[in-house]
């Protein structure tokens, strides 16, 4: 049995101070596993359902017998693992800015780090993802200006709530216009978000898109009780 809880890594980055933590929950006597950023939660394994949402949504619109998929943020790695075990997948790129991420998957930090790091369709790469959506040579540094069949991201909050100011951009028309120019024709770009579907981005995603749509997702509460809601907006780029 793992100890009541256990840091298994806090390091000092450029984004602020990261940590990771394993804690049992006394309710089920399940390891958690909790990633902190400064005083933030970003993510823990006992709520996944919109991140495999991301996964199963954007997917199941995409184009293609064989599908290249770009996942921007690892985090736990059930984005990443959901695309994986999509019949269609052929290839998986997942963007992650911090190095410290992709080490506690690489050493088998977190529970997914060995399934993810040991499939041969899959990739982690370090970088940014917003930086590498403006940049001509795109997100696979072996193929420079490589072209995608789907989309998922998973960094910021919401459109609204973002991590960093910079990010902003990404959800304006001309930054929407940048990231459909990786995608092939029928391509499709899914973005979770934590808050309500947004009347505002949603006509800001079909200035781009010629298919949008916001997906509520609702899963169980159980701390607080009832239920909980996160959002994932899919966008398909025009199809030949």
């Amino acid at each position: 049995m793992s100890a009541r809880f256990e840091e298994l890594d806090w390091r000092p980055t450029a984004l602020g101070a990261i940590s990771l933590r394993r804690r049992r929950e006394p309710s089920s006597g399940v390891d958690v596993y909790e990633v902190k950023l400064d005083d933030d939660f970003l993510m823990s394994s006992l709520f996944t359902a919109g991140e495999v949402a991301l996964a199963r949504l954007g997917l199941s619109d995409a184009d293609g017998p064989e599908l290249d998929v770009v996942v921007g943020g690892l985090g736990l790695g059930y984005t990443a693992e959901t695309a994986l075990s999509h019949a269609r997948v052929r290839s998986l790129l997942v963007v992650e800015a911090l190095g410290e991420v992709i080490e506690w998957h690489r050493e088998g930090l977190v529970p997914l780090g060995p399934l993810l790091s040991s499939d041969p369709r899959c990739r982690l790469v370090q970088g940014d993802f917003f930086s590498m959506t403006e940049d001509s040579e795109g997100f696979d540094p072996h193929a420079p200006g490589r072209r995608f069949d789907a989309v998922l991201l998973d960094i910021d909050h919401s459109p609204h709530h973002v991590l960093r100011p910079r990010h902003a951009r990404l959800y304006e028309a001309a930054g929407l216009r940048t990231l459909s120019d990786r995608l092939r024709p029928g391509g499709v770009f899914a973005l979770w978000s934590n808050d309500p579907p947004s009347e505002p981005f949603l006509s800001v995603l079909a200035e781009v898109f010629p298919v949008v749509e916001a997906h509520d997702v609702r899963f169980d509460a159980p701390l607080r009780g009832g239920t909980a809601a996160n959002t994932v907006y899919v966008a398909r780029t025009a199809r030949l």
